[in-house]
C-alpha cells in the first residue's frame, strides 16, 4: 500500500519517473545497480535485507559510484538515522511527512542536496556524532565563509537558500561545499552538517 501510494505521487510529477519497485531488501539491492536509478526510496524496515544493509550496499563508504538513498520509515528513533546516515544515506523521510515533502525530497537527493525530515534534523545532527571527537585541525582550515556555509548546511539549508543568506552565486556555494568536503573528507552534505554539530560551529556567528 505504502509502495502504490508513493509511486502515485512521484508519478504525478512531470520530472519523475518511478523506474522500479522492490518487496524485499536482496531485491532493492539488485533492480538499483541493474537501473542505477537517480534516487533510491528505501524502507529501513524490510525482508530480507534491512534498510542499513540496503544503503551500505548501494551508497557505503566501500561503493566506487555510490547511488543516492533517500531512507524512507515509520520510525525517527536515532539508532535508525544514525545507522542510515553512516551507511550513506543522503535524506531521511517519515512516511508520515506528506506528498509535498517525498516529492521535495526526491528533487533534493537528485540535486545532490540533502533533505531530513524536520521534525528529526536538529536532534539527531547533535546525536550524530556524539561517540567521535571534534576534529580541531580541520577547523581551523575552513575560511570563515566555508564555516558559514557549513552552519547553514546543519540547519538544513538548500543551496539555493544558502546563495540568498550570503547573496553569493549558486555555483560559488557549489564549489565552497565541494572544497570544503574535500577539506573534511566529508562523502556528502549530511556528513558536513554532522561536522558542524560534532565541532559545535553552529553557537558561532
Amino acid at each position: 500500500m505504502v509502495r502504490s501510494g508513493f509511486r502515485l505521487i512521484l508519478d504525478s510529477q512531470p520530472d519523475i519517473t518511478v523506474a522500479a519497485e522492490a518487496s524485499d531488501g536482496t531485491r532493492a539491492v539488485a533492480l538499483a545497480q541493474q537501473i542505477r536509478p537517480d534516487v533510491c526510496l528505501v524502507d529501513i524496515r524490510m525482508p530480507g535485507l534491512d534498510g542499513i544493509a540496503v544503503t551500505r550496499a548501494l551508497a557505503g563508504p566501500d561503493v566506487p559510484d555510490p547511488l543516492r538513498v533517500v531512507i524512507v520509515t515509520t520510525y525517527d528513533t536515532d539508532e535508525y538515522v544514525y545507522g542510515a546516515l553512516h551507511a550513506g544515506a543522503v535524506g531521511f523521510l517519515l512516511k508520515d511527512a506528506g506528498p509535498a515533502l517525498l516529492i521535495e525530497a526526491v528533487h533534493a537527493a537528485s540535486a545532490g542536496d540533502a533533505l531530513i525530515s524536520p521534525s528529526v534534523t536538529v536532534r539527531l545532527l547533535q546525536h550524530l556524532t556524539a561517540n567521535r571527537h571534534p576534529t580541531a585541525t580541520a577547523a581551523n582550515q575552513l575560511s570563515q565563509r566555508e564555516r558559514d556555509i557549513a552552519r547553514n548546511i546543519a540547519k538544513g539549508r538548500t543551496n539555493h537558500e544558502i546563495a540568498a543568506e550570503l547573496f553569493i552565486s549558486l555555483s560559488t556555494v557549489k564549489t565552497h561545499i565541494t572544497r570544503i568536503q574535500h577539506k573534511l573528507h566529508a562523502r556528502n552534505r549530511v556528513e558536513i552538517a554532522a561536522w558542524a554539530w560534532e565541532n559545535r560551529i553552529m553557537d558561532h556567528h
